[in-house]
């Protein structure tokens, strides 16, 4: 029973290192943006870097991002301080966040759970082809930061 016991506590230890290690946001990492200090209110989260060129359907979701969703992520997905997170953040990379999960938190809107910008609501109007057009625009700005 003192070998179970001790095990899983070994367990316990190991699998809270491990996610702290993994929520811990490290401003020193070089994978994607960088966050500015202080930002004033509305005001972008991260600097991001354009690619020199999109692809087609980036530019079309680029078109739609900035009509529906830059109010509150921000110019280029970098966030704006106090209103939304930045989409170009290592948090937001294809293997913690699938396409699919954007098409989710439009239909759906998200709980907030990264961040402290209060819950995400459903977004009206976009179609599941203009939600995959966002993400692919969101995808290339990712890729030219660094966030793969």
């Amino acid at each position: 029973m003192k070998k179970i016991l001790a095990s899983v506590l070994v367990i316990t230890v190991l699998a809270s290192a491990g996610y702290v290690a993994m929520t811990r946001d490290d401003a020193s990492s070089s994978t994607g943006p960088q966050p500015l200090e202080s930002p004033p209110e509305g005001a972008a989260l991260v600097t991001v870097s354009v690619p020199e060129s999109l692809s087609e359907q980036a530019q079309m979701g680029k078109r739609i991002f900035d009509a529906v969703c830059a109010d509150c992520h921000g110019e280029n997905a970098a966030g704006r301080n106090g209103m939304g997170p930045p989409l170009v953040h290592k948090i937001y990379e294809p293997s913690h966040h699938a396409d699919p999960a954007f098409l989710l938190a439009v239909r759906n809107g998200v709980r907030a759970h990264h961040w402290r910008f209060g819950n995400m609501p459903p977004q009206d109007g976009l179609t599941g082809a203009e939600v995959k057009l966002i993400t692919r625009y969101i995808r290339e700005l990712q890729r030219a930061n660094g966030i793969e």
